[in-house]
């Protein structure tokens, strides 16, 4: 009999014990799976307050709208074309169509736009650079290296030759006459009155003292650049490096 109620209280210690173990690996379980719960919606609370954050809230609006390279243009005709909406949110400024209305702009040949955060949107301006003045409509316009008209002037710059051209010159002539321009060494460009231009392959050039040069078309101008050079070295009225390899002088 002794024996038997010994044995009791060892039984039920190990009874206790194993549902405490029990409990424990249950409530290890719940643990584990609420945890991954909490754990996701903390996640979607991150990303949700992130994209109110990012595309709603006024913390991230755009408060500066920075230009650079606008040398002839101004910084303020660059920001009035591009029209970034202020206080709008950074993220939700459409860079693309803001590149698009400061590249209508005559002057620029192209314009990158990007975000700086946390509310800057940044302008970056290339202008057009002017190789001659060519007279439209009676009105004197710069002319850039890829044939395109841009500003005006009330007088030609010095420095700049002149492109005479029919009425009916379309942009293929200018874009030629352009590419002859550009070709020109600049103690040659200073020696040039104007440039007429008939056709896309018939261009000549009108020296300053009365001199006529044939050059024809923009293809190899810096050949005939290096080839008229020599040949103004010898007395003539008209010299043709409409093919350089064959140049003629007419006295």
């Amino acid at each position: 009999m002794p024996s038997r109620v010994s044995e009791r209280p060892v039984s039920d210690a190990t009874t206790v014990r194993s549902r405490r173990a029990f409990a424990r690996r249950q409530w290890a379980r719940r643990w584990l799976t609420w945890k991954y719960v909490l754990l996701a919606l903390l996640l979607v609370a991150v990303l949700v307050g992130g994209a109110w954050l990012f595309w709603f809230s006024s913390y991230l609006a755009v408060r500066t709208v920075e230009v650079s390279g606008a040398d002839r243009l101004g910084d303020g005709e660059v920001r009035a074309a591009a029209a970034v909406p202020g206080g709008e949110p950074l993220a939700r400024v459409d860079l693309a169509t803001v590149r698009a209305r400061v590249q209508a702009l005559a002057d620029v040949r192209a314009a990158e736009v990007t975000r700086t955060w946390p509310d800057t949107v940044t302008i970056t301006v290339e202008e057009r650079t002017p190789v001659a003045v060519v007279e439209i409509g009676g009105t004197l316009r710069a002319l850039d290296t890829e044939g395109v008209v841009f500003r005006d002037y009330r007088s030609a710059p010095r420095g700049l030759p002149r492109v005479q051209t029919p009425a009916d010159t379309g942009r293929d002539a200018l874009l030629e006459a352009a590419g002859v321009v550009s070709a020109l060494p600049a103690d040659l460009t200073r020696r040039v009155d104007h440039v007429e231009v008939a056709t896309v392959d018939q261009i000549s050039l009108e020296l300053r003292d009365g001199r006529t040069v044939v050059w024809g078309s923009a293809e190899e101008s810096e050949a005939k650049a290096e080839v008229l050079a020599a040949l103004l070295q010898q007395p003539g009225s008209v010299y043709d490096v409409s093919v350089p390899g064959q140049p003629t002088i007419r006295r």
